[in-house]
């Protein structure tokens, strides 16, 4: 509740947090249009593998050009300047910034940027919850070891789904499901690049008029992206993914009392105490009314017996929706703001040194899954590509299938056919296992080992 100030304090003594942004895509960009504004706030550094594209992100943001006159890190420091440079490692090495934003997508990167913000006291954010789900639990213990703030990015769902489920728990409630919506169809998931904007409603006008990448839309709507997201929030609340994975029942806001409680005692969940997300369409196709496609949720239970009666009175009072006993309840936050809202994480950590949100345990994975029959021999192509989409699955079925995580179906070439929606594995592909990003994978499986071990 006290961020502001506290930036304004920083601001008064003339030493601002100082902030290095690698990867200046969509989310990046909307951070930087909020940076500008913030007391407290210096952006140093914001490093791109095309720089010429990060400053134009800065023009669309409304960034000044003399604030982009420094060539160098460092003279960018002591200037109040901002560098831009295609170099994250100087920017991560540069000795005043304290805080490190990845934004870049990709995990095998966010990996190497997070170990190098450990090694250099860098407290990071990773925006880039592709390698969080990969392998976030170690990255989380190391980030802890070496006396940095490891933290999921406020504004992205994950991080304002573990902000709920921890106001539910501090005010003493059971946590029963929490989540977010999207939209969903069971066809979405064979979805590609090349079938993805008509499921949007986009023209070919539209797609050539704007700056679309086919490829990250198709990740959010062939359900790779929600798997993603609910591991990440799975490992950070010790919230257990069901054992088929995510469901997608249709379900608005007015429904998610009843909706998100236990199969045995009406609802849609295999158990009490999961992540899962609810679709803004029935199954036929028709809106849900009052969906919550953009938002996030959480649905608790009444305390024990004995003050049961009393709380559920209260929820009567005080207009709480409830399925027909009285007894769930839930609380639900219709929108994000996506990097917009991205300063809490950048203020929490560097000021008060706490993440908001952050891998605690090995519950939930993401496994690479056959959109169609595949040949051996074919290469996966990853995240929202055409050949495979993300399925959750609790960590502990993963490591048993010998799944083969999603973050790392990028390039590799099949050794034998899979049926559509049959779960890749390991040892279907022929991967490099001397490659920093599968050796760190390999090391998350060995020290948590699946099932929710801490790894501490």
């Amino acid at each position: 509740m006290n961020l502001h100030r506290m930036l304004l304090q920083r601001a008064a003594e003339g030493r601002p947090l100082r902030v290095a942004l690698i990867g200046a895509g969509k989310f990046g960009t909307m951070y930087l249009a909020q940076a500008k504004h913030t007391p407290g706030i210096h952006v140093v550094a914001i490093a791109d593998l095309a720089p010429a594209r990060a400053r134009a992100s800065l023009e669309r943001a409304g960034w000044a050009p003399e604030r982009l006159t420094a060539r160098s890190c460092a003279e960018a420091a002591k200037s109040g300047g901002t560098f831009v440079t295609d170099d994250a490692a100087a920017a991560i090495a540069t000795p005043e910034v304290e805080v490190v934003i990845d934004a870049t997508g990709n995990p095998a990167a966010g990996i190497r940027h997070a170990l190098a913000c450990c090694a250099h006291g860098k407290h990071v954010v990773m925006v880039n919850v592709e390698a969080d789900a990969l392998a976030g639990p170690l990255l989380a213990q190391r980030a802890r070891a070496a006396g940095v703030v490891y933290s999921l990015a406020y504004g992205d769902q994950p991080a304002l789904i573990c902000e709920m489920v921890d106001w539910c728990r501090t005010a003493g409630f059971e946590v029963i499901a929490a989540g977010k919506g999207t939209k969903y169809l069971p066809e979405y998931h064979a979805s590609t690049p090349a079938t993805v904007w008509p499921y949007y409603g986009f023209t070919p006008e539209v797609v050539a008029a704007g700056d679309f990448n086919a490829q990250m839309f198709n990740s959010f709507l062939d359900g790779t992206k929600s798997a993603i997201e609910m591991a990440a929030v799975a490992n950070a609340t010790d919230l257990v993914p069901a054992p088929e994975g995510l469901a997608f029942p249709p379900c608005g806001v007015d429904d998610l009392p009843r909706v998100l409680r236990p199969r045995d005692e009406g609802g849609h969940l295999h158990h009490a105490g999961q992540v899962e997300v609810i679709s803004s369409l029935e199954r036929d196709g028709r809106p849900v009314f009052r969906d919550l496609r953009w938002g996030v949720y959480v649905t608790f239970r009444a305390g024990d017996a004995a003050g049961e009666d009393y709380v559920r009175r209260c929820f009567r009072e005080y207009g709480f929706s409830t399925d027909p006993s009285g007894r769930y309840s839930a609380m639900y936050k219709p929108y994000h703001a996506i990097g917009l809202e991205l300063g809490i994480s950048v203020a929490s950590a560097g000021l008060r040194g706490e993440p908001t949100g952050q891998a605690l345990a090995w519950q939930g994975d993401v496994v690479a899954t056959a959109k169609r029959d595949l040949a051996a021999g074919e290469t996966l192509d990853g995240e929202g590509g055409y050949t495979v989409y993300g399925r959750l699955m609790p960590a502990a079925a993963s490591r048993a299938l010998g799944g083969l995580p999603l973050g790392l179906a990028h390039g590799v070439t099949l050794k034998r056919a899979i049926a559509a929606n049959a779960p890749v594995r390991w040892d279907d592909v022929g991967i490099d296992a001397g490659s920093d990003a599968v050796k760190f994978r390999r090391e998350m499986e060995s020290v948590f080992g699946g099932g929710g071990g801490s790894g501490d």
